[in-house]
């Protein structure tokens, strides 16, 4: 078979992979059932299995392989595929056995600095810094929206399936097949992760997703696929939540770092909308935001920025109301005496 038709095949094969290992990682007899335990600041009531993103991984190492021996993938992407399939191994570690804040960091730390020495930017050491800060912000974020059924996947295949379109659009092949192979990847987790969810994406799948989705929409950029701000709009659902959401617990003088339930998501569960229906919500608003990012591509930049305002209104008010029904519902909570 030829490298090209190969590189075709890599979305319905990751999808392949990506549901075969993750429908193992469900049986209570694999030795990859590792169980998340809820507590007090959990969404979940039960037990239930936290390694779903091997599953994920797993396909999108597939992707990446089949991308590869088309021979169109850079070695901007390459990096980028090296260091989230680094920080999935050291995630699967963390799941079973919890590793330390700082030795998770400095992993991450280290698979950004290396993605970004490969990348090369111009602009010094401001501009390196950034980069690698904003790597290690976007595989953290990731993590911390993975904690309502149905998010985090999908997620990722409207996310990484914006990227594809744009990448496919604007004639990279190679580049487009890989993020329609991480979308078809995490497509398959989804199959066993909407509610009711049989499994969890833990470590080992949100925090290289999220770094991937920096990653690649740095790379795109560079290769000439998509501008700068295409990615972070496509993303922009979990960006917004999780920086507003991480921005408000350090001005209220909170360690940041500690799990909580004030993300707007999880208080849409908690209100009583549930996780059906607020991933359903979330899937509205992901699919709008990527829509948006695309059809806004071959416009002028003054309306790009229109379009980007945009979205920072609608954010604006979205947030607003979540927050307004949330005080209701606490006043509601409060008994009367």
């Amino acid at each position: 078979m030829r490298p090209e038709a190969l590189a075709v095949l890599a979305p319905p094969l990751a999808f392949a992979v990506a549901w075969g290992v993750t429908w193992l990682c469900c049986r209570p007899g694999s030795w990859l059932h590792f169980l998340d335990h809820p507590n007090e600041r959990s969404l979940h009531a039960t037990p239930i299995p936290r390694t779903g993103g091997v599953g994920v991984m797993a396909g999108v190492a597939v992707a990446g392989l089949l991308a590869g021996l088309a021979g169109g993938l850079d070695r901007v992407a390459g990096a980028a595929l090296a260091g989230a399939l680094v920080l999935a191994a050291l995630g699967l570690i963390d799941d079973r056995r919890s590793l330390p804040a700082r030795v998770r960091l400095l992993a991450q730390v280290l698979a950004a600095g290396g993605f970004v020495a490969v990348l090369a930017p111009a602009g010094g050491a401001a501009v390196v810094a950034l980069g690698v800060l904003g790597l290690v912000w976007m595989a953290n974020l990731y993590n911390f929206m993975d904690g309502s059924d149905g998010l985090a996947g999908g997620m990722a295949v409207l996310g990484f399936g914006t990227l594809a379109a744009a990448a496919a659009l604007a004639g990279h092949t190679a580049l487009a097949l890989l993020c329609a192979g991480i979308a078809a990847a995490a497509a398959g987790f989804l199959c066993f992760n909407f509610h009711p969810a049989r499994i969890f994406m833990g470590d080992a799948g949100s925090v290289p997703l999220g770094f991937l989705a920096g990653a690649l929409g740095l790379a795109g950029p560079e290769a000439g696929a998509w501008p700068l701000w295409f990615a972070p709009l496509a993303f922009s659902p979990f960006i917004v939540d999780a920086t507003v959401t991480l921005l408000r617990r350090a001005l209220r003088g909170e360690k940041v770092w500690q799990a909580h339930r004030s993300h707007f998501y999880q208080r849409l569960v908690r209100m009583g909308v549930g996780h059906r229906a607020t991933a359903l919500r979330a899937y509205v608003l992901m699919a709008a935001a990527g829509a948006s990012a695309v059809a806004a591509l071959p416009l002028g930049f003054s309306l790009q920025c229109g379009v980007i305002t945009m979205w920072g209104f609608i954010y604006l008010i979205l947030g607003w109301r979540i927050d307004r029904a949330w005080r209701r519902h606490e006043q509601a909570e409060v008994p009367k005496s």
